[in-house]
């Protein structure tokens, strides 16, 4: 499912215009970026946890060359499914 059929999903399940799903899935995403970047994480109950995690520096190899290099660290989002939404995809 792409965004705009999301966005087609949301405004058939709620009731609203394809124009107020489409801003308010914008708005959840904007508010969700926001939010993971302050270093904060979201619990939506039943459906689960948006965080940020950090991945330390590592080695690796480049498959091409076989050259080992340095991966640096980073921050990477994750999600982890609520109960409900686990048991309803069963």
């Amino acid at each position: 499912m792409n965004k705009s059929q999301f966005v087609d999903a949301i405004a058939a399940e709620s009731g609203l215009s394809k124009v107020a799903a489409k801003k308010a899935l914008e708005a959840f995403i904007s508010v969700t970026a926001k939010t993971l970047k302050a270093g904060d994480k979201i619990t939506l109950v039943g459906f689960g946890t948006f965080a940020v995690t950090e991945k330390p520096e590592r080695k690796g190899r480049n498959p091409r060359t076989k050259a080992e290099i340095v991966i640096p660290a980073k921050k990477v989002a994750k999600f982890k499914a609520g109960s409900e939404l686990s048991e309803s995809i069963k």
